[in-house]
């Protein structure tokens, strides 16, 4: 096959959607597939809505002649209007690679009504969907009024770190003596909930935990400069810990030697972060907005909080902390919720499937 593929800026980009993005491209070539990249340049929404108007990408979206024509979702607001002059000149069809949708998140009440109508008329241009998860899905049907057929659900695979620690290592680590070591693994931007961990912890006393940040500190300065004043506040120097972006090999370390994953997003589409953490055994904490919820079965293999729920959130920390065989089965549940999951090669084989059906 010859498939085009629609992204913002480049496919390296770290966040789950664009690793989900480059995990098919990266199988798709594997099977000898041809996957050309239609490069968008990163812009404000605004500006994004004038690329339906560009010349230029009108026309290398016209002249494309693959077989398909793939399209993360994100890109919608360039492609909400263009899509339909593609529809009569490409025989190509148009698929969507859905991770969330705009409107899943939070924003003022006053912007919501036109991220619909822009968001709905992109969906409703296209040829088939693949989403990462049935919220996904609902979402998506809930938004255009109606149930879609030609479409494929593939959540994403979880084995992406060589998984080094066994079941005896994930209970002598939840027995360690010590502070609880906490991950939170995501860029760092408000509807990852940071600022959610940070409200828990000060209810907590501050020698029975640390927390160590993993994640893009660029993406939002302005928040992170807020955590990180409350941090110097809170005389937190000592338990909190803002690495930016790690090395897989620096992240596979801390995830064998830490406790639990707590990442209260507001909204998650999936939420690969908690599907790897469960690999190492790592109980996850996410909220019940979202995807979490497929991943997560709350006080068995991690917690479902409420967004923004930092008292129950607190309860939750200080329970484990208090419990340490609690813990340890947890983060058993953890392991084994990881092990029913099909990998990215399953997850990957599958789309590719799905993508020939349409041909």
């Amino acid at each position: 096959m010859h498939l085009g593929l629609v992204i913002y800026g480049s496919l390296d980009t770290i966040s789950g959607g664009y690793l989900y993005d480059r995990m098919l491209v990266e199988y798709l070539q594997r099977q000898g597939d041809e996957v050309e990249i239609i490069s968008i340049p990163w812009r404000s929404y605004a500006a994004h809505l004038t690329d339906n108007f560009n010349p230029v990408l009108c026309r290398r979206l016209k002249n494309f002649r693959g077989d398909l024509l793939l399209q993360d979702e994100l890109n919608h607001p360039s492609l909400f209007l263009l899509n339909r002059h593609l529809i009569s000149n490409l025989q190509a069809p148009i698929i969507s690679i859905v991770h969330h949708l705009r409107v899943s998140e939070q924003h003022l009440t006053w912007i919501m009504p036109l991220y619909r109508t822009i968001e709905r008329a992109y969906l409703r241009t296209l040829s088939g969907f693949v989403f990462n998860s049935w919220t996904t899905k609902r979402a998506v049907e809930r938004l255009l009024g109606q149930d879609i057929v030609r479409c494929l659900v593939a959540p994403p695979g979880g084995d992406r770190f060589p998984i080094m620690v066994g079941e005896e290592d994930i209970v002598r680590r939840a027995n360690q003596p010590g502070p609880m070591r906490l991950l939170f693994v995501g860029n760092v931007i408000p509807r990852k909930g940071l600022h959610t961990v940070f409200e828990a912890l000060s209810l907590l006393q501050a020698s029975q935990w640390e927390l160590h940040v993993a994640g893009d500190l660029r993406v939002a300065k302005d928040y992170v400069r807020k955590l990180k004043t409350r941090a110097i506040q809170k005389r937190w120097e000592k338990q909190v810990f803002f690495h930016g972006l790690v090395e897989d090999a620096q992240l596979m370390a801390w995830a064998m030697n830490y406790h639990v994953l707590v990442m209260p997003s507001s909204y998650e589409g999936f939420g690969i972060a908690y599907l790897e953490g469960m690999g190492f055994g790592l109980p996850a904490i996410g909220t019940t907005s979202g995807a979490a919820k497929e991943i997560i079965t709350n006080g068995e293999n991690g917690f479902l909080i409420e967004p923004g729920d930092y008292h129950t959130l607190a309860d939750h920390l200080r329970a484990l902390m208090a419990d340490r065989d609690k813990l340890a089965a947890m983060s058993l549940h953890a392991r084994r919720q990881f092990n029913t999951q099909p990998g990215w090669n399953k997850r990957m084989a599958a789309i590719r499937s799905f993508l020939t059906c349409l041909l």
